[in-house]
């Protein structure tokens, strides 16, 4: 992958590729952690520079829900979509629902040439849901 990118294969590379695949819509913290089990002398520096690259190059995709930090996935070219746990903050991919990219089509494109729609749905998982309704059947109110 990392070749046809036009990207020389180097280990710090592989390793974090591995772990953005391994660990899709993980912070850099979590990648760096990730990245460190397989090249543990890696540094801070040398993951941002791979992710810096592997994003460029097209192999890894950047995203950065409102209220988040930046986050990484390796599923690219889809033009796909993200719900968030507004309590957990954990993030699963939503296929678009209709059309192709991009999915929605805005009132006014202000004159862009649009190649790209980013919508993020907000709501509870199923853990923290059933946390809450847990929550609520102990705890009825008046």
């Amino acid at each position: 992958m990392l070749r046809d990118a036009g990207l020389r294969v180097t280990r710090p590379r592989v390793a974090v590729l591995g772990a953005v695949h391994a660990h899709p819509h993980s912070d850099t913290d979590s990648l760096i952690a990730a990245t460190r089990r397989q090249v543990p002398d890696v540094s801070h520096q040398a993951v941002y520079d791979c992710l810096h690259a592997l994003t460029r190059s097209g192999l890894v995709r950047r995203i950065q829900p409102p209220g988040s930090v930046a986050r990484y996935e390796s599923r690219v070219g889809d033009n796909h979509h993200h719900v968030v746990c507004r309590s957990c903050g954990v993030i699963a991919d939503v296929d678009c629902a209709v059309g192709a990219a991009p999915c929605l089509d805005p009132s006014d494109a202000h004159g862009f040439t649009i190649d790209e729609a980013e919508v993020v749905f907000r709501g509870l998982c199923p853990t923290c849901a059933a946390q809450g309704d847990a929550a609520t059947t102990s705890h009825p109110t008046s």
